[in-house]
């Protein structure tokens, strides 16, 4: 079979342009990782989805996320995005709410709300942990910190599957101001096994309750449109702190407006502690791919 399902589609958003583009291939079966990797290079996106039938009952299907260089064990808006195409494609069902991805991350749960235009799904991420908590003279941090005024929290390399350097700003304006240095970032990055910095702010717009960047230093430098897995790192250190904004331990971050974006990203931290990323998305282009 060379002609398989495809869909593009918006990630953290309700509308097109506004999110992080995605690409799915619905039908991936027989495609082995060389075709898998060069179908992401071609789309240039910031990740490619294939579909997989389940490899296990406990799952509703099997899924794989590639870059453009590379195959990601996890990543949260490839995860959320692919739960929406499969949930309009008719190919899943929900099971009290939720549906199970299984990757190489294991088998993890997504809560399904809503439907329609209005309907969010939201993945049960990988459990982060706190790597390293640093003073903010810290010589790694200095060069990629040194212009940005720092809030009350101390950065702290958080690791839920990718690596984040996290550092709190003082206020949103700050944020949404600020210049990365590329190089600072880049070498910060290469120096931990990091995939970059990710700053945040608290927000009193009414929709969103942090701002948020996420500056990606390796492979190759660029800033996140909207990252389900940073903001899921994010809010395991909040939850960690007790600084967790809104209530109840839900809250939406923005992100993606200095690249011409607008995404906005639901989290959740609940009882046992684990951590929810998710929001809506839109179908753009779908079609088929001859590959």
């Amino acid at each position: 079979m060379s002609v398989r399902r495809y869909v593009q589609l918006d990630v953290f958003a309700d509308r097109p342009g506004a999110g992080n583009p995605l690409a799915v291939v619905l039908d991936a079966d027989g495609l082995d990782d060389a075709a898998m990797q060069a179908i992401a290079r071609w789309t240039r996106l910031p990740e490619t989805t294939f579909v997989f039938p389940s490899p296990s009952p406990t799952a509703d299907y099997g899924l794989r996320i590639f870059s453009p260089r590379r195959e990601v064990p996890f990543a949260g808006h490839p995860s959320v995005g692919t739960a929406h195409v499969l949930l309009d494609a008719g190919m899943v069902a929900t099971r009290d709410g939720l549906l199970v991805q299984a990757g190489a991350a294991g088998e993890l749960p997504l809560r399904v709300d809503g439907e329609g235009a209005r309907r969010t799904v939201a993945v049960r991420t990988p459990r982060a942990r706190v790597v390293d908590v640093a003073d903010p003279g810290d010589a790694r941090l200095q060069a990629a910190l040194q212009s940005l005024p720092l809030g009350p929290l101390p950065p702290v390399l958080m690791d839920g599957g990718r690596r984040w350097w996290l550092a709190e700003l003082r206020d949103e304006a700050t944020l949404r101001a600020a210049e990365p240095d590329w190089a600072a970032i880049a070498k910060l990055a290469e120096a931990t096994g990091s995939m970059g910095l990710c700053v945040f702010a608290r927000s009193a717009d009414p929709v969103y309750h942090l701002a948020v960047r996420a500056w990606v230093g390796a492979p190759a430098p660029f800033e996140d449109a909207a990252s389900g897995a940073a903001n899921a790192t994010l809010a395991a250190w909040l939850a960690e702190r007790d600084a967790l904004p809104g209530d109840d331990g839900f809250y939406r971050i923005s992100q993606g407006r200095e690249v011409g974006h607008d995404a906005i990203i639901e989290l959740r931290v609940d009882a046992d502690g684990e951590v929810w990323s998710g929001g809506r998305a839109r179908a753009i282009v779908s079609g088929t791919i001859d590959w």
